[in-house]
């Protein structure tokens, strides 16, 4: 019987009876997505899809949060931030404890937001808690920038941004395979892809529908028996070789790699973005001269474990009892690109 080209990715991924593979999904859009779309019921026996670090609040360590809560308290910044964020356990509390405790919070929708609340508060003193991939730090930068150009001195960002290509380094041995976030991919092109391909490392970039996830893992499935490392882009209608030139430039202009901490993988040289010391005067780390902050995570929390792909969200005690995304523990149940937040919303509350 003919299969048709649109089951085609389906029957490839039902049917798969090669060698046992662990295929990272490091989006937290797509570990959503793909429990949303019941696709991980339709993985065979040997295939485990994990999830990884690809959230970008998930990642941020607790002494970002440190540092947030000492601009707040101590400082009598504004904290300007997205909403995902202000649930993020620090050391001691999270931000949302700190403003009960008269700290200065405000929720944006993003990065120009807080230039505009900056201009309109003269008198204050105002901080964007910068975090997020190469999708987002754009932002970031076209805010430090609009704020040099209307001359508003009382805005600056306290940053956490990252790049994905030295994660996948650091996981290299924890996955057989990844899929790459396509929007990562629309901006950095998939020279980086090649580049880790070289290396050893194999992955396919892919869209965000049932379709094109599907696509995805069936081009995994078939590639990896074959025992070489590969590269296969699964959305060439957004995602181009050169990516988004613009963008690049953009972050080249203002922002330069810096080493910095992720939870649960520790400190990945030159895998964060930092302003570049001509932007110093953006700089809230400089401009308030932040002491250093080794942020400790609650010791029962296992999302370093869940970001690494070394355990599952239902093997942490915590999981459903104690944290739940109504009282999150760790920043995994907090975000909702989580794991943890995945997991409990679709049902995945056992193994």
């Amino acid at each position: 019987m003919s299969i048709e080209k649109k089951d085609l990715a389906r029957h490839i991924v039902t049917s798969y009876a090669g060698p046992k593979i662990r295929i990272m999904e490091v989006c937290g859009t797509h570990t959503h997505e793909i429990f949303r779309y019941g696709i991980r019921q339709l993985l065979p026996p040997a295939v485990d899809l994990i999830s990884g670090p690809g959230c970008p609040v998930c990642v941020t360590p607790p002494g970002f949060i440190d540092e947030a809560i000492y601009l707040a308290l101590e400082k009598g910044a504004v904290i300007c931030t997205f909403g995902d964020l202000i649930r993020v356990p620090g050391s001691a509390q999270s931000l949302a404890d700190a403003r009960s405790r008269g700290a200065a919070v405000q929720v944006v929708y993003s990065q120009l937001d807080a230039v505009k609340y900056a201009a309109a508060h003269r008198d204050k003193e105002v901080v964007f808690l910068s975090v997020g991939f190469e999708t987002t730090t754009p932002g970031a930068c076209l805010a430090v920038l609009q704020a040099r150009d209307e001359g508003i001195t009382n805005f600056s960002l306290l940053t956490a941004n990252k790049t994905m290509p030295q994660a996948y380094e650091a996981l290299k041995d924890s996955a057989d395979a990844f899929l790459y976030p396509g929007h990562v991919q629309a901006i950095m092109g998939t020279e980086i892809c090649e580049k880790l391909k070289a290396d050893g490392i194999s992955g396919v970039v892919t869209g965000f529908t049932a379709r094109e996830l599907l696509t995805a893992l069936a081009v995994v499935l078939t590639e990896f028996p074959k025992g070489k490392p590969f590269f296969k882009n699964c959305y060439p209608r957004v995602v181009t070789a050169a990516g988004s030139v613009s963008g690049q430039k953009l972050l080249s202009q203002v922002m330069e790699a810096c080493d910095t901490e992720w939870r649960g993988l520790g400190v990945i040289p030159q895998s964060g973005l930092t302003l570049r010391p001509e932007f110093a005067a953006y700089d809230a780390r400089v401009k308030f001269a932040v002491p250093p902050m080794d942020g400790r995570s609650n010791p029962a929390c296992r999302c370093g474990d869940i970001l690494r792909g070394d355990c599952r969200p239902p093997q942490c005690p915590l999981f459903g009892k104690v944290c739940t995304p109504e009282h999150p523990v760790g920043a995994c149940m907090v975000s909702r690109e989580g794991a943890c937040s995945a997991y409990y919303q679709y049902g995945g509350l056992t193994l």
